[in-house]
């Protein structure tokens, strides 16, 4: 079973890493240095965390959630990111610098921990193996708020991985599903909620975070993909993200996100149950 894993040991605070850097970096590991540089010592974590979010490919996250993640890891909440594929049917780039750029990118965010499931890139389903590589992510990881896909989307992995994580965030709170080895068997768990961020189609949020002094931080996590986005200098193919005016539709999106609700950017997402309280002024 292939898990690739990004550890950061205690703290929240993030490094200085200033986009030459990465994306001298990302330059050279395309031109076929190793990842080591890259990818810390990638430990077997089974540190609690906040918030858990999964995104079908590298990069789904921060487009979508970025903004969150890094506001919650300012405020010291830990967060951790796991990828359900590696990206490889991509049509720039490769698994490898993906890898790398998910590393840089959970570092600029401040997350504590980032694996990779391995799941086949455009052909996982919500099967049993899928499943409980889920499950044994969501039980290692005991988060009290899971992040996902969007429920449906253009990208048909989206709205699958989004079924795959709602099911997943059920079943592995049930005792007779068991994950894990004889020798160190993982405990049931079920996370409080599920939330689904909104990807590339426009859908009506049920919940909006105001992200109002992390975009920029959201938007250099974004940039370390650097084999993904606009680069005048990148003689690959051009696709649906890599034109310099897709940054601005991103950009464009928090802020139509956050006006709504009274924000100046914000983050959607949406909910398959109705959003609980115990009073309505906890909402104000």
């Amino acid at each position: 079973m292939f898990i690739e894993r990004f550890h950061k040991v205690g703290g929240t605070e993030r490094p200085n890493i200033g986009m030459s850097e990465i994306n001298s970096r990302t330059r050279g590991l395309r031109g076929g240095l190793g990842r080591a540089e890259y990818l810390c010592a990638m430990s077997h974590s089974t540190a609690q965390v906040d918030v858990l979010a999964f995104g079908a490919h590298p990069d789904d996250v921060e487009l979508s959630a970025g903004g969150t993640l890094a506001k919650l890891a300012a405020e010291g909440k830990s967060c951790a990111i796991v990828d359900l594929t590696r990206g490889e049917l991509g049509t720039r780039g490769s698994a490898e610098i993906r890898a790398a750029e998910a590393a840089a990118a959970a570092d600029i965010l401040g997350v504590s921990h980032r694996e990779n499931l391995g799941l086949a890139d455009g052909f996982f389903e919500v099967n049993d193996e899928s499943l409980r590589k889920v499950i044994s992510a969501i039980r290692r990881l005991q988060p009290s708020v899971v992040i996902a896909n969007a429920l449906n989307d253009r990208h048909p992995d989206h709205g699958r991985a989004a079924a795959l994580v709602a099911r997943a965030a059920f079943l592995s709170g049930l005792v007779k599903i068991e994950t894990g080895s004889e020798a160190a068997p993982e405990m049931p768990w079920r996370p409080r909620a599920v939330y689904h961020f909104i990807q590339d189609q426009d859908r009506v949020p049920d919940v909006v975070v105001n992200i109002e002094g992390h975009l920029e931080t959201k938007f250099k996590a974004v940039m370390a993909y650097a084999s993904q986005f606009h680069d005048p200098q990148s003689t690959e193919p051009e696709t649906p993200i890599s034109s310099p005016e897709f940054m601005d539709h991103v950009r464009g999106r928090a802020t139509s996100m956050g006006r709504p609700a009274g924000f100046k950017h914000g983050e959607g997402f949406e909910v398959r149950r109705p959003v609980g309280t115990e009073s309505l002024l906890d909402l104000i």
